[in-house]
């Protein structure tokens, strides 16, 4: 009884905490589950509802009525509009989805602090709620007791809905046969717009009534995403009362963990998460070897097949041409060029395919002079040209740019090595993530550590800080390759946001929150001095950078490259041959981890400092972005698109102070809709086509064979 006597209030706090995240949760839940639009603006929609109800709150029941009907109607427009904007992203995957709506929360975000302020708005309650009453001799604030009672009536009056109504049928039908429901003579469009504004309607409506609880200000939408994407993973997305006790579950987590277990409370909410999600994952899986195109095909039939291929492609043919029919054969594990799909192939692994000229790989010849092509080697000469440009640009940097320039272009080779294991992760190996600034925080972390223990030599670093973000990465990767598409952005998220709840609690090692300053300079190479001007720092990112893509074009240029491709391309005829296609995925992971940790180290040799906020979701988020900027498959792109985020967050922004977020969210939103192949497109080449940006889901079929058996790489 003590102990109940002593945790009382912190438990019925969890109670109406875990009921406010119900309510956004739910909206959320409604969203991805029925609408199937993964809304990262979900917590955006929260703080409209939120400030509105703030700025009109006067203590009075008419002003709560106001606030909650206008936060209510502002959010519940918000989503209609979300229906619109998601709408021509139907057919390209979750992760165009994730990236677009996060660009509209960086927009909503600073357009509510130009509006409401930076500040947090205190909010007024009616004076009857404002107030205390005796709970079992404890006195414990009116306005929680009554948001309890009135969350409990919204999801009865919600189940209700989902449940017993024509339009809850029609909601269901619109999730599990939209084309039943057309035929039906309901507009599948008008659902999902209607679905989507409800959504937002619950979170503004949350955000109205928990103003008090959670209140408006920096970071509230970023803290009620997170904690109702665990709600929403913990609870499922079929059941109002599943979500209704995960909810309270986390929220008991939030307030009587931190009195019970202060030390673990910062884990158990994401740990939580992913373990649900590895579990689902596991026994989400088919069992069959085969996968969802089922049992392989007949060998009569396959090889009748081969050879019409091959007939068709000789008379065009070129030695080239014959060599890579040999090579697919060879391999297995992809159809020969020139049956039907070859192309599509090429493009789903990324690959540039063989050019019919012979001159060498679509999509450069209109960027490199075709003399090129006849030179001796003139296709490599032709791939390795954009490279060579590139290098230039990079080396006479220094000699165009200021200091303050050049210290952001050494941030943005540190970023771009981060973007290109993203690229290895999504690209190649079909694992979308949100989690890659994990491995990127264990080589930064472990790079000052070691420059304070006095390590400063920068191979030293580097070495190091790649087998420490490797080692990470083995560890965590076999709960990342088991699973696939939505699952594995979740699953990558949580390990992120599990790393840094770790960088936050372990001050003797990250500094926490202040994050580690002041720590020896690091030198180029043994017995030199400490670099510490720009330019030297800069040269010194350089080098590094090249040294480590060099060796990844290397490895996906190789035969293990054309595995991972074909590991993405068709997992189940890859399994169905006898390739260990999960031992492929983790090795891929481990190597993009490592690259990774090389990126983290780069990152604190040029800026000399590291905070949490240099490790966080916002910095996972602009990697991903990177990639899709220069095309899921593009190396080159993903460097690229790195540098065009550090320039308009760092440079661009400078010009406007206070809107970097806005400004970024404007570039999320454009690379969207306007380059939905990437950079990679824009010439011709492949940089992803209109469903790379979003792994197949492991309930669908491949949308082509094998990679090329060519074997290129886009640079």
């Amino acid at each position: 009884m003590d102990l109940l006597d002593a945790h009382l209030i912190p438990a019925v706090d969890g109670v109406a905490f875990g009921l406010l995240l119900f309510v956004v949760a739910a909206g959320l839940s409604l969203a991805f589950g029925t609408a199937g639009v993964l809304n990262l603006s979900h917590g955006t929609l929260y703080a409209i509802g939120a400030y509105t109800g703030a700025e009109l709150s006067d203590g009075t029941w008419g002003g709560l009525a106001l606030g909650l009907a206008a936060g209510t109607a502002a959010a519940c427009l918000a989503g209609a509009g979300l229906s619109a904007a998601t709408a021509p992203l139907a057919r390209r995957g979750h992760l165009a989805q994730a990236l677009l709506t996060f660009g509209l929360a960086l927009i909503g975000g600073d357009l509510l602090i130009q509006l409401f302020g930076a500040d947090e708005l205190p909010v007024r309650v009616p004076e009857a709620l404002d107030s205390s009453v005796m709970l079992l001799g404890h006195r414990y604030p009116a306005y929680r007791l009554c948001f309890i009672v009135m969350a409990v009536l919204l999801a009865a009056f919600g189940t209700w809905v989902l449940t017993r109504t024509r339009m809850g049928a029609a909601v269901r039908a619109a999730a599990d046969d939209p084309q039943m429901l057309a035929a039906t003579g309901h507009n599948p469009r008008a659902v999902h717009t209607g679905v989507l504004a409800a959504a937002g309607a619950l979170a503004g409506a949350a955000g109205v009534l928990g103003a008090p609880i959670i209140g408006p200000g920096p970071g509230t939408s970023e803290n009620v995403l997170m904690l109702s994407l665990v709600v929403v993973v913990l609870g499922g997305l079929r059941s109002l009362w599943a979500t209704f006790f995960a909810a309270v579950a986390v929220g008991e987590v939030q307030t009587l963990g931190v009195s019970l277990v202060p030390d673990l409370a910062p884990y158990l909410l994401f740990a939580a998460m992913a373990a649900v999600l590895i579990l689902r994952s596991r026994f989400a899986e088919p069992a069959t070897a085969h996968g969802p195109e089922g049992p392989a095909p007949d060998p009569v039939a396959r090889l009748r097949e081969h050879l019409a291929g091959r007939l068709r492609r000789r008379p065009r043919g070129t030695a080239e041409a014959a060599e890579a029919a040999e090579a697919a054969e060879a391999s297995g594990t992809a159809e020969a060029p020139g049956t039907p799909g070859a192309p599509d192939a090429d493009r789903a692994a990324g690959t540039a395919g063989p050019d019919r000229s012979g001159a060498g790989p679509r999509g450069y010849g209109n960027r490199v002079p075709k003399w090129i092509g006849r030179l001796p080697g003139g296709t490599a000469w032709r791939q390795a040209a954009p490279l060579l440009v590139l290098l230039v640009v990079l080396i006479s940097l220094p000699a165009l740019l200021d200091a303050y320039s050049i210290s952001l272009a050494g941030s943005a080779l540190a970023l771009g090595l981060l973007a290109v294991s993203v690229t290895i992760l999504t690209g190649y190996a079909g694992l979308p993530t949100l989690g890659q600034t994990a491995p990127f925080a264990v080589g930064a972390y472990a790079t000052v550590n070691l420059a304070e223990a006095g390590w400063t030599v920068g191979p030293v670093q580097i070495v190091l800080s790649a087998l420490a973000a490797a080692v990470f990465s083995a560890v965590v990767g076999p709960a990342v390759v088991r699973a696939r598409g939505t699952t594995v952005l979740m699953i990558t998220l949580a390990i992120g946001e599990l790393t840094g709840a770790v960088v936050n609690q372990l001050k003797s090692v990250t500094g926490g929150a202040d994050g580690l300053v002041g720590f020896p300079a690091t030198q180029a190479l043994w017995g030199g001095e400490g670099m510490v001007e720009e330019s030297e720092l800069y040269n010194y990112a350089l080098v590094v950078a090249v040294v480590a893509v060099a060796l990844t074009l290397l490895v996906l240029r190789s035969p293990a490259g054309k595995l991972l491709t074909g590991t993405r391309g068709a997992e189940a005829r890859m399994r169905a041959s006898g390739h260990p296609v999960g031992r492929y995925l983790l090795v891929a992971h481990v190597c993009a981890g490592a690259l990774a940790g090389v990126g983290g180290s780069l990152m604190v040799t040029v800026q000399q400092y590291l905070s949490p906020a240099d490790v966080g979701f916002e910095i996972a988020a602009f990697a991903l972005l990177a990639v899709v900027i220069g095309g899921t498959t593009s190396v080159i792109g993903a460097l690229l698109g790195a540098g065009l985020i550090v320039a308009t967050r760092d440079w661009v922004a400078g010009s406007w102070p206070g809107h970097g977020p806005l400004l970024l969210g404007v570039l999320f939103v454009a690379t969207v809709y306007v380059l939905p192949r990437g950079l990679a497109g824009l010439r011709g080449g492949s940089g992803g086509g209109p469903s790379s940006d979003a792994p197949r889901p492991p309930d669908q079929p491949p949308p082509a064979p094998t990679p090329s058996p060519a074997g290129k790489v886009s640079p």
